[in-house]
C-alpha cells in the first residue's frame, strides 16, 4: 500500500497557476535561443560551421496554494525550440502542525504540448511524492515518465497537493532546459502476449504489484525474479499513473513468465486496477467520484479487453477507501497483502454482494487477490490469484478472472481443489450448477498445504460448515446441501489463530475471529432447475 497516495483533482475549476495566492512567478526568465550571426565562420570543406549550442537555462516557479486548494494545480512552462531534455524538480515547505492535522504532501507530473485535457495525448509522466526531481528526453526519462519529443509549446507542470496544512503549502519548482539535438529515440520493448503454457490449466499470477516507476523500490527485473521465485506464471505491471514500466518489460518476460500491462489508477476516492491494457495505453485518474467520469475510464479499460478491479476498498489511507461504487468494475480485490480487518471488511462486503446479484439474476463479481508489493521485505505472490485459464495468454488470463474461474492462495505451497456435484453433473469455482430443487449436492474441498488451519464452508445463509484440517498431508471435507439451501457454496481455508487455537465465528476482543486467510475461492453457484 503506498503511504504517499497519489493527489488528484476535483475542483479544477478553483485553481490554476496564478489564483489567489497560489500564483507562480518566474524569477529567471527563458528567451528562445539567440541566432547564430550571419557572417559566420566555415569549415575547411567549405560548410558553415555549426552554431553554438546554448548554454542550460532554468525558469522558476514559485507559489502558496491555501488549504481548500484544487486536487490537481498546473503549472505553464513554455518549451522553445532547440531543447534536448527537461529536467524539474521542486520542493514545498512542511511547517508545524497540530496533533490529527493533516501536514504538507505534494505529489508532481507534467504534461506535454498536447494539453492536459482529461483523458487527452499530453501525459508524460507521473512520479506521486516518490521523487523531488526528473528529466525526459527523446531517447530517455526518469522512471514514471515517457521518454519522447521535446516539442517547443507550453507544456505543464502539475502538482498535487493531496494534504495541504492550514498555514498553507509554499512550493518552488525549477524548469531546466538543455539544448541542442535530440539523440536517437527511445524504443520499448513490450512483453508478448503469449507465453508458453500448458494449455487449459490452473495458472498462478499476481495482478498488482509495483517498481521503481512508481513508488517501489524493486527494478522491474528484481520484480520479475521475485515472480519467478515466487512459483507464478504470470504478472500485471500496475504502478501508480504512469505507463512508463510497459517498454521495458519485453526482455524481462519468457516462455516461463507471462507479463500483462496495466496501470493502478490512483484517484482522490479510491484506488482501482486498470489490467490488461494495451502497451503504453494510459488511464487518466484525475477525477473524484462527483465527477462522474469513472464510467467513462472503465468503459475505455473494456475496449482494451481489459479488466477494471476496485483495489483495497477498506484502506485507511487519505484517498484509498474506495467511493465509486461495484456497478462498473468486472471484480474485486478483496484480499491485499498481509491478511488485516481491511481484508475481512473487504471479503464482507463482497459476500453479500453475492447474494443480491444472484436474486437480482445479474452477473456476480469475482473476488481477486494481490500482493501489492512495493518493495523489500513485502512478499511478491502473497497472495496471488490461481486462474483456469485456456492457455497462458493476455486475453485467456483475463477471460479466466473475469469469469470468476479463480481462486486465491496466500503462496504457492498452498493447494487447493473445490467442486460440487448433484444430478449427474459437476460443477467447479466459477461455474454454475444447475439441479433439481431438492436434489442433493455433494460439496468437496481438497487441501494441502495448511497444517492445522480451519477449513470453512460458507452459502448466502452465512458459514454452514467449518473443519480443523490435520497437523500433516492434504485433507478433504465434504458437505452436503441442495440448490433450494443454498444459492452459492464458496470456501474459505484459514490458517491457526496466533494463540495456537482454530477460529471460532462471532468471537469478540483483541484479535480477529479467524486466523488470518491461507486461500479463498470464488463461489459454485447454484440454481434450482425450472
Amino acid at each position: 500500500m503506498p503511504t504517499d497516495p497519489s493527489a488528484l483533482p476535483g475542483r479544477r475549476a478553483l485553481l490554476r497557476t496564478g489564483l489567489a495566492t497560489g500564483a507562480a512567478t518566474a524569477t529567471a526568465g527563458l528567451a528562445a535561443p539567440t541566432p547564430a550571426a550571419a557572417a559566420s565562420p566555415v569549415t575547411g570543406a567549405g560548410a558553415p560551421a555549426p552554431a553554438p549550442v546554448p548554454a542550460d537555462r532554468t525558469v522558476t516557479l514559485t507559489g502558496r496554494l491555501p488549504t481548500g486548494a484544487a486536487d490537481f494545480v498546473h503549472l505553464p512552462v513554455e518549451v522553445p525550440s532547440g531543447v534536448r531534455e527537461i529536467a524539474v524538480s521542486y520542493s514545498y515547505d512542511r511547517p508545524a502542525v497540530p496533533a490529527g492535522t493533516p501536514g504538507n504532501s505534494c505529489d508532481i507530473g507534467i504534461f506535454d504540448e498536447r494539453g492536459t485535457e482529461l483523458g487527452g495525448r499530453g501525459f508524460r509522466g507521473w512520479s506521486g511524492g516518490f521523487r523531488d526531481s526528473f528529466a525526459l528526453s527523446a531517447g530517455a526519462a526518469t522512471p514514471g515518465y515517457l521518454p519522447g519529443p521535446v516539442n517547443p509549446g507550453t507544456w505543464h507542470v502539475v502538482l498535487g497537493p493531496y494534504q495541504v496544512a492550514p498555514q498553507g503549502l509554499a512550493y518552488t519548482v525549477q524548469v531546466t532546459f538543455r539544448f541542442g539535438r535530440p539523440g536517437p529515440a527511445f524504443t520499448p520493448h513490450y512483453p508478448a502476449e503469449r507465453a508458453r503454457g500448458r494449455g487449459r490449466a490452473w495458472y498462478r499470477g499476481d495482478c498488482h504489484l509495483h517498481t521503481v516507476h512508481s513508488d517501489g523500490r524493486r527494478l522491474p527485473e528484481e520484480v520479475a525474479a521475485g515472480a519467478r521465485a515466487a512459483g507464478l506464471d504470470f504478472i500485471v505491471s500496475t504502478d501508480h499513473n504512469t505507463t512508463s514500466a510497459h517498454g521495458v518489460w519485453g526482455p524481462l518476460a519468457g516462455d516461463d513468465l507471462l507479463v500483462i500491462t496495466g496501470e493502478e489508477v490512483t484517484t482522490r476516492n479510491g484506488h482501482w486496477l486498470a489490467l490488461g491494457l494495451d502497451p503504453g495505453e494510459f488511464v487518466d485518474w484525475r477525477y473524484r467520484s462527483r465527477d462522474g467520469r469513472f464510467p467513462r475510464f472503465a468503459r475505455q479499460v473494456r475496449r482494451s479487453g481489459g479488466l477494471v478491479v476496485p483495489a483495497h476498498p477498506y484502506c485507511p489511507y487519505v484517498a484509498c477507501q474506495w467511493k465509486f461504487g461495484y456497478q462498473d468494475a468486472d471484480a474485486v480485490e478483496v484480499w491485499n497483502g498481509p491478511w488485516t480487518y481491511d481484508d475481512e471488511s473487504a471479503v464482507d462486503t463482497w459476500d453479500a454482494g453475492l447474494a443480491t446479484a444472484l436474486r437480482e439474476g445479474r452477473d456476480w463479481l469475482p473476488a481477486l487477490g494481490n500482493s501489492d508489493a512495493h518493495s523489500a521485505p513485502q512478499p511478491i505472490g502473497s497472495p496471488h490469484n490461481v486462474v483456469l485459464a485456456d492457455d497462458l495468454s493476455r486475453p485467456a488470463v483475463l477471460d479466466g478472472l473475469r469469469a470468476g474461474r479463480s481462486w486465491i492462495a496466500e503462496s504457492a505451497a498452498v493447494g487447493l481443489e473445490f467442486t460440487a456435484t448433484g444430478h449427474g453433473r459437476r460443477a467447479g469455482i466459477g461455474e454454475r450448477l444447475t439441479v433439481p430443487a431438492d436434489a442433493p449436492v455433494d460439496v468437496e474441498l481438497t487441501v494441502s498445504g495448511v497444517p492445522g488451519g480451519t477449513a470453512r464452508l460458507l452459502t448466502d445463509e452465512g458459514q454452514l460448515h467449518q473443519e480443523t484440517l490435520p497437523a500433516t498431508g492434504p485433507a478433504t471435507v465434504r458437505w452436503r446441501t441442495t440448490a433450494s439451501l443454498a444459492a452459492y457454496v464458496r470456501a474459505e481455508v484459514r490458517r491457526p489463530r496466533a494463540d495456537g487455537t482454530p477460529g471460532k465465528g462471532n468471537a469478540m476482543g483483541p484479535d480477529l475471529p479467524w486466523g488470518p486467510m491461507a486461500a479463498l475461492t470464488n463461489p459454485i453457484t447454484l440454481h434450482v432447475q425450472q
